[in-house]
Parts: structure tokens; C-alpha cells; sequence
């Protein structure tokens, strides 16, 4: 199987578009929160269809015009995305210039067998050329920010690409985005348009009113009294307190500076038989008194393994940090359908010793009281934070866990073809290390944990991660 996929594992590009919506909007500029502007790269995810008896006589050009249509009618209540990046003249930090220019959709086929790529969930770097990834030659004003490629397998199959920039959206926003898509390619016969919430597309002005969080011009320096009272982001102070430990522990910095190539993307599946057990195991000593959710307890398991798989010494600070969407957590909360990015990071941080000695119920009770520290103020803190200097470029710090909660988001049931993709896979992300919570397609009670591991962690923590007693 592996020297096929070798042999015929080109994929050829046949056709190429720019698909720009059917009714254009007055082209305007939207103010980008500091919450849009930390990652402005496209965040690509590959959705496989199996070959299908229902839509076996499709042809590829019918597959590609259905879904350029629907894009069509899409960005026309989407506009933003039909947009591009732009610098404000007079802080010359990120907007979003809504101009019309539109998306990019590329076709593409290849002989191989969708069967011959093995684990759909498991990461192959041929993945990689199931997604368009556009040139801005050095102009990312020229960028666009959504791209798509539907590729004709050569059983039949279907994987359709997409990349998205994460100024544009957030993942919730961008599932709405791209089941909206979905509904109004209609490829299928039969197959209705489902209503959806309408987007609400201003952002930066929006979430400021929320936070209370004055305008970037009217920004007044606070005093030091002031300033001291005031509720600060931990994920921000504890990611400068991991960056100046790896700056003065040589031992830590020549390890964990290591860009995304050092480490290995691998998908762990924990069934919902597992999880079950991991919850009986927190909730032991209480005799069944404390609950949990699938996700804290995974996420405390999650921290556990991995610290204690890295071989830290005692002393070493170790930081779990985890996004929290605050649509619903802000007061008053987020308008219905805000389709900027609402995350922000929360944030626990010890010792890989103190770490070591807690027991998975007292890990999930920081976890539940890092989620609960949410609030407008620290949405205010958060935001406010990423207003100063930032380092550029920032190296993977591998005693930093991230967490990124898919389970809500499940790409794979978006119905781009004849229904549910036998597996949607996250591509390489912009920070390597990053652990994604997915559904499985087969058990949506189940978790399915991509991350990415440096080499010499791997076998300790695939020990580790799968020992659930």
C-alpha cells in the first residue's frame, strides 16, 4: 500500500477559479479585534467521501460547479469572506477590507485510491496536497482568505480541502460558514436548504461595546493603582513566565525551540468505554459525588501524560492553556450568529512536580475554575494585553499544552456530498504542539486527540494517554 501511494501519489489541478459572490456588497472596512489579529494564516482541514453508490454517476465538473454556485450564494450573506487583509493607516495594525475579490475553488484529481491512504484519522503528509495553499509573493493584502479544492479520487471518492484564515472567523464561525456552503450547493438531489442564523459580521466595535474595552485612539494609560486592581489574563502572564523560563534554563530552550517539522502529528482515540473509566477513576473517592465532563476529564489526563512524558525536572513551570468561547459567557452576551473570533485562553500553571503529585479530581477542579474566571473582565484583560508588544515568530514551548475543543465543531457532518465525511483531519498547525478534541465519525461519544509530539515523547506518552485505570 505504502510504495502505491509513492508511485501514484500525484495529484493533478485541472481547473481554477475565483469565485466572488453573486449579489456584491458595498465594499466597506471592518475593524478587526486583537482577538482576529493573532493568527491571520489560513487553518486548512481535509474532509473525505468515500465513494458512494448515490452519487457514483456525478461527474467531477458537476461536483465543482455545484459547489462554486453555492459559494456564490454564499459569500453573498458571507461577504467578509470574499475579502482581504488590509493595514489600518493609522495604527497599521490588521482590518478586513470587504472588496468583493472573492474566494478561490480548485479542482484537482488523482489516481489513488482513498482506500490506499490508510487511517483516515491519522495525519499523511499526502494530505497536504489535497489543500490549494495560495502564493501572496509577499503582499498578504493579495492573499485571499478562503481557498478550496475538491479532488476526484480514483475509486470514485471525493476529499474536499479548505483553508480559512483565522482572522476571518473562529472555528465556530467558520463550521457555520462552511455548513452554510454546504446547504446551498444542494449536490445532491432532494437534498433541501437548511435555514441558518444569519451572521452578524461586525467584530472589533462590537466586542469592544461588550468588554467596555475603550477604542484603540481613546486607550488612556492607567496608573499603577489602577492598573494593580484590576483582573489580569493568566494565559498571557503565564505564557511571558514560560518564555523567560526557557530563556534562562538552556536545558529547556534546546529542546523546546524547535520549529513544526521536530514534532509528529498522531491521533489518539479514547472510546466513550474509556472516558467512562477516567471519569469512575476522578470521581472514585467521592463515591460518584463529582461529575465531570468528557472534556475536563480528558483534558486533565491529557496534561498529566504529556508533562510526565516530556521528563521535566520537579522545579519546571508546566502550563495547561485551553480555548473558551465567551459568546455566552460575556454580559450582555455576544449578539446571535458574531462571526469573529470570541476565544480567548485560560490558563493553569505549576510545577511538573506539583503536577505530578495531583490527582486527576483536584486537576479538573483548577480546569473548571480556570473555565469560570472567564468573564468581561478578563475578556477586557485578555484583549487589552495583546494591545502591547508581542514576540514575533514564537517558537513551540513544549512545556505549554494547548487544548482546542473540536467536539462541538464537528466538521465531518458537514453534507458537502451525499451526507456525513468518513473523517475531517486538521492539517499542520501554525503552533505544531496544539491538541485537538475531535468527534469520532463512528462514536460521537468517543474523543478522538490529535497532537503533535516531539520524537523522544512519543512511545512514553502513548503509554501513558492510553493507560485510563
Amino acid at each position: 500500500m505504502g510504495t502505491q501511494l509513492e508511485k501514484d501519489q500525484t495529484v493533478t489541478i485541472t481547473k481554477s477559479v475565483s469565485v466572488c459572490p453573486k449579489y456584491l456588497h458595498p465594499q466597506k472596512v471592518l475593524n478587526l479585534s486583537n482577538l482576529d489579529r493573532q493568527c491571520p494564516s489560513l487553518m486548512y482541514t481535509v474532509s473525505f467521501y468515500k465513494p458512494s453508490p448515490s452519487y457514483k454517476d456525478l461527474s467531477l465538473d458537476f461536483v465543482f460547479n455545484s459547489l462554486k454556485s453555492g459559494l456564490e450564494d454564499t459569500l453573498s450573506v458571507w461577504y467578509p469572506a470574499a475579502g482581504r487583509l488590509c493595514l489600518n493607516q493609522n495604527d497599521g495594525k490588521l482590518d478586513l477590507w470587504c472588496n468583493n475579490k472573492g474566494a478561490v475553488l480548485v479542482e484537482a484529481v488523482t489516481q489513488i485510491k482513498i482506500s490506499d491512504l490508510g487511517d483516515l484519522s491519522q495525519y499523511n503528509k499526502f494530505f497536504e496536497k489535497l489543500v490549494y495553499k495560495p502564493h501572496s509573493f509577499g503582499n498578504f493584502s493579495q492573499m485571499p482568505l478562503v481557498v478550496a479544492q475538491v479532488t476526484k479520487f480514483g475509486c470514485g471518492g471525493y476529499s474536499i480541502g479548505i483553508g480559512v484564515s483565522h482572522s476571518l472567523f473562529d472555528g465556530p464561525a467558520t463550521h457555520d460558514f462552511l455548513y452554510a456552503w454546504a446547504s446551498n450547493s444542494a449536490i445532491m438531489e432532494g437534498k433541501g436548504r437548511v435555514e441558518q442564523q444569519k451572521p452578524l459580521h461586525e467584530r472589533g466595535s462590537t466586542l469592544l461595546v461588550v468588554t467596555n474595552c475603550p477604542a484603540p485612539n481613546m486607550t488612556t494609560k492607567l496608573s499603577e493603582k489602577s492598573s494593580s486592581s484590576r483582573k489580569r489574563a493568566a494565559a498571557i502572564d503565564h505564557l511571558y513566565q514560560l518564555i523567560m523560563q526557557a530563556a534562562t534554563d538552556q536545558s529547556l530552550s534546546d529542546v523546546g525551540y524547535m520549529n513544526q517539522n521536530s514534532y509528529l502529528l498522531r491521533t489518539f482515540h479514547l472510546s466513550s468505554a474509556m472516558i467512562q473509566s477516567l471519569k469512575r477513576k476522578v470521581s472514585g473517592k467521592r463515591g460518584g459525588s463529582f461529575s465531570c465532563s468528557s472534556f475536563e476529564v480528558v483534558a486533565a489526563h491529557l496534561w498529566k501524560a504529556r508533562s510526565r512524558a516530556l521528563g521535566l525536572r520537579r522545579e519546571t513551570m508546566v502550563c495547561l492553556q485551553f480555548s473558551v468561547d465567551v459568546r455566552n459567557r460575556m454580559v450582555p452576551p455576544l449578539p446571535k450568529g458574531f462571526s469573529g473570533n470570541a476565544y480567548v485562553l485560560a490558563s493553569i500553571a505549576m510545577t511538573a512536580g506539583a503536577l505530578e503529585g495531583e490527582s486527576h479530581e483536584r486537576i479538573v477542579e483548577k480546569i473548571r475554575e480556570a473555565k469560570n474566571s472567564i468573564s468581561n473582565e478578563y475578556v477586557y484583560a485578555y484583549v487589552e494585553a495583546l494591545e502591547g508588544p508581542r514576540p514575533s515568530d514564537l517558537p513551540p514551548l513544549k512545556e505549554l499544552t494547548m487544548l482546542s475543543d473540536w467536539t462541538r465543531m464537528p466538521f465531518h457532518k458537514i453534507p458537502f456530498l451525499h451526507g456525513e465525511a468518513a473523517y475531517a483531519s486538521p492539517l499542520v498547525s501554525p503552533v505544531p504542539q496544539v491538541a485537538y478534541f475531535m468527534q469520532n465519525p463512528d462514536d460521537d461519544k468517543s474523543i478522538d486527540l490529535r497532537i503533535g509530539l516531539l520524537p523522544h515523547s512519543l512511545k512514553s506518552f502513548s503509554q501513558y494517554f492510553l493507560n485510563v485505570q
